[in-house]
């Protein structure tokens, strides 16, 4: 087995511990207007139409398309310099948030959050790929993932009790100053692996893409996340909504609920991910796709009864089973992605496909949701949230589709590591 010391002179672990701290950062900063949303709602007297912008297009417009020039920009300078850079630039932002009077000011800046969060997914995803061997690499980054769950829970829990104790707006002041606290330190720990002799110095832009676009893997991966994305994301945004709506919780109640939902359901399936693909995926490179097709298909059901019951233990039980679920594909799938490139061509690979995924799932999803519950509301009233989160569901039935034709073109245009 490989040992710690090939990624250089700082442990592999101790680099994956920075990233995930960083983007456990970045979910905060990302997910803390979901618990928010109600009182800002309130405030500003902001519909959910509009609230869905604030959460979904402003943020990802950005946040998508800034991605692929940075991580470009990273493939060809510093990885660790443009985390450090984007993680000041989105902390900043994020508690200009607490400034906002109106739609439009905190519009503008949910966009300059997005901005900064452009910089530092695809470029992590290629630091943790120079610095764990492929048999370990899926693994690796569902660890790195759990800043997705851990980041979610700790936005809306620090989130809702700033938000109860004081305010919203200092919320997001808070969340913010305390990522800019946290820069200087990760630049120190976290520094770039030379670059083998052999690697091409130049990397050109237009050969990744167009490398990308001839591969059926990449295609299926992208849309069958990006359609689970649309609902993800619209769940994790409106479930704060739909709690103290359709079910009666407090603010406080409502952070409690969600983040333990999402602190035991989501580290556990972001772990299961990486474990079984690595493991499956060593004999047959298509697991990589099936496994998160087959948790989609078991998630539709458990999530289903637990938008319909009325009973908040209930609802508990049955969001924490499929919330795991949700989180099984982002090991294999970021694997997966990186393995269709040459390792130079790491973070651009990992930001189009970012690209994708961002722009429909996170940019379309929460607004989709919201919109539609704007129109069901003449119908359904205070309950067309819930029915709108319903009929979002098929979008997992779509990935599952998706992931699962991606399995056998993984098998043909994986690109093996050369020892």
């Amino acid at each position: 087995m490989r040992d710690e010391k090939v990624a250089g002179s700082r442990s592999p672990r101790l680099v994956l511990a920075m990233l995930l701290l960083v983007y456990i950062f970045n979910f905060v900063d990302r997910q803390i207007l979901a618990i928010l949303a109600a009182p800002i709602q309130q405030e500003l007297s902001l519909d959910d139409a509009q609230m869905g912008m604030l959460g979904g297009l402003a943020f990802a417009m950005l946040y998508s398309t800034l991605g692929v020039p940075l991580a470009w920009l990273a493939d060809r300078t510093s990885r660790s310099w443009v985390i450090t850079g984007s993680l000041v630039v989105w902390s900043l932002f994020t508690a200009l948030c607490g400034a906002a009077t109106g739609f439009w000011d905190i519009f503008l800046a949910r966009l300059g959050v997005g901005v900064g969060e452009a910089g530092g997914v695809a470029p992590s995803y290629a630091v943790i790929g120079d610095h764990f061997p492929s048999e370990r690499r899926a693994f690796a980054l569902s660890v790195y993932s759990l800043g997705i769950p851990l980041g979610s829970a700790a936005g809306v829990l620090a989130g809702g009790y700033v938000a109860a104790r004081v305010d919203w707006r200092a919320a997001f002041v808070a969340v913010g100053l305390a990522g800019l606290l946290i820069a200087p330190l990760f630049k120190l720990v976290v520094k770039d692996k030379p670059r083998p002799v052999t690697t091409t110095p130049t990397i050109r832009f237009g050969e990744v893409a167009a490398l990308l676009a001839r591969k059926r893997a990449f295609w299926l991966l992208s849309f069958g996340a990006a359609s689970s994305s649309m609902l993800g994301y619209g769940l994790a945004f409106w479930l704060p909504s739909l709690l103290q709506r359709s079910f009666r919780l407090d603010l406080v109640e409502t952070s409690w609920f969600i983040g333990a939902v999402l602190m035991i359901g989501g580290t556990v399936g972001v772990l299961m991910g990486g474990l079984l693909a690595d493991r499956l995926g060593k004999a047959d490179r298509a697991w990589y796709g099936r496994v998160p097709a087959m948790a989609y298909v078991v998630a539709v059901p458990l999530f289903a009864g637990g938008i319909w019951t009325s009973s908040v233990p209930l609802a508990f039980l049955l969001f924490l089973v499929p919330q795991a679920l949700a989180y099984v594909w982002l090991g294999p799938v970021t694997s997966a992605v990186q393995h269709l490139v040459e390792p130079p061509a790491r973070a651009t690979a990992s930001a189009l496909f970012l690209l994708i995924n961002n722009l429909i799932g996170l940019g379309g999803g929460i607004y989709a949701l919201g919109a539609l519950s704007k129109a069901l509301a003449p119908v359904y009233g205070a309950e067309s949230l819930r029915y709108s989160m319903l009929i979002g569901l098929a979008l997992y039935l779509l990935a599952a589709l998706l992931m699962s034709l991606a399995g056998p073109a993984l098998r043909r245009e994986w690109v093996a590591e050369r020892s």
